[in-house]
């Protein structure tokens, strides 16, 4: 099963393009552009007074990139293979494969880009510090795992409800852009805002990876036993519903769509 999850991740990762390198390059791409538009926003609104005291492009990865890394792994598991698919009809394939090589493969690519621009930026930019990297990494896993969670629950759902499925997940994705707090700092807005972002998950998420990244920031208004338990609440009901789904799921529901 590990090996066919190993060869099943490299396909994924190898999928977006012929050539593996190019694919990475893409995915680097993609994140810079995202990085550029927030830096710009920032800068036009005037919210860089705002940011924690330190490094500012620490200050948005932590936000920025945590949120692509949920946002992505959320629509690369939504988007494998179901019970329905022609990959499943080889004996040794099933759903949780395909779930699983999803995930890895968004993992993957996230992580390595990370690394590409810190490293970079490290290099050619201004050399930075991380107060304590394996923590924050830790966040950037639970917003990874809370993704697969969200992920699996509308793997289960899009056999039964596909086209409110793919509505739910655009409204769930743009609905993160604010969501996420990714532009606020928790210690820094009021309750009545606060009390907006705090039911996500995401959100707490975000606010610990600062904690952990910045020296001079201390979250006091979010918990990552909070964001880890939603999420594994989140993956329980998913595999109920995708169990569940995998017994009753048939290609003849297609045929009238």
């Amino acid at each position: 099963m590990c090996e066919l999850i190993f060869h099943s991740t490299a396909h994924n990762i190898r999928k977006s393009h012929n050539n593996a390198i190019l694919s990475i390059v893409n995915n680097l791409i993609r994140v810079a552009i995202m990085m550029a538009v927030f830096y710009a926003m920032f800068a036009i609104l005037g919210l860089r007074r705002t940011a924690i005291r330190g490094d500012f492009l620490l200050f948005m990865l932590s936000g920025v990139f945590i949120y692509m890394t949920h946002v992505k792994t959320v629509s690369s598991v939504m988007g494998s293979d179901g019970p329905s698919s022609p990959m499943m009809k080889h004996a040794p394939m099933n759903t949780v494969i395909a779930l699983a090589s999803s995930a890895l493969s968004t993992l993957y690519l996230q992580v390595l880009t990370l690394l590409l621009i810190l490293f970079v930026y490290h290099v050619a930019v201004r050399p930075f510090e991380i107060y304590e990297p394996a923590a924050a990494f830790a966040c950037i896993l639970t917003a990874w795992f809370y993704g697969i969670a969200v992920g699996v629950c509308f793997l289960a759902l899009k056999p039964w409800f596909p086209e409110f499925t793919g509505i739910a997940a655009q409204l769930y994705t743009r609905a993160n852009m604010i969501a996420s707090g990714k532009m606020f700092v928790a210690n820094q807005i009021t309750p009545q805002m606060r009390n907006l972002f705090d039911w996500n998950p995401l959100y707490h998420s975000i606010d610990q990876a600062r904690g952990h990244t910045f020296i001079n920031y201390n979250p006091h208004f979010s918990s990552l036993e909070y964001a880890l338990s939603v999420a594994v609440a989140l993956f329980c009901l998913g595999m109920i519903g995708e169990f569940y789904t995998r017994r009753h799921a048939s290609l003849s529901w297609n045929a009238r769509r």
